[in-house]
């Protein structure tokens, strides 16, 4: 534990930017919850269609916009870590 903390120390946060961050991803987990919604409607509407071939699409689709969902998270949250509060 204590190594640790030598490789990167702790960042204290102020109140206001917890609650940014808190924000920040409640944004995120909607976005990514609308996102599921939509390509699952998709998924369905291929399933009916008996579009077979567009279902990994959809899945990688929806991957795809998890991963940059969270990146765009990320790289807001570490903004709001390194702004002076």
């Amino acid at each position: 534990m204590e190594r640790l903390s030598k490789g990167s120390p702790t960042v204290k946060l102020t109140a206001d930017q917890k609650k940014q961050i808190a924000e920040l991803e409640a944004k995120c987990a909607a976005k990514i919850a609308e996102r599921e919604l939509f390509i699952k409607d998709e998924i369905a509407k291929a399933v009916d269609r008996s579009d077979f071939d567009a279902i990994p699409q959809l899945e990688k689709q929806l991957v795809s916009d998890r991963k940059s969902a969270q990146a765009d998270l990320e790289e807001k949250k570490a903004k709001v870590r390194e702004a002076k509060g």
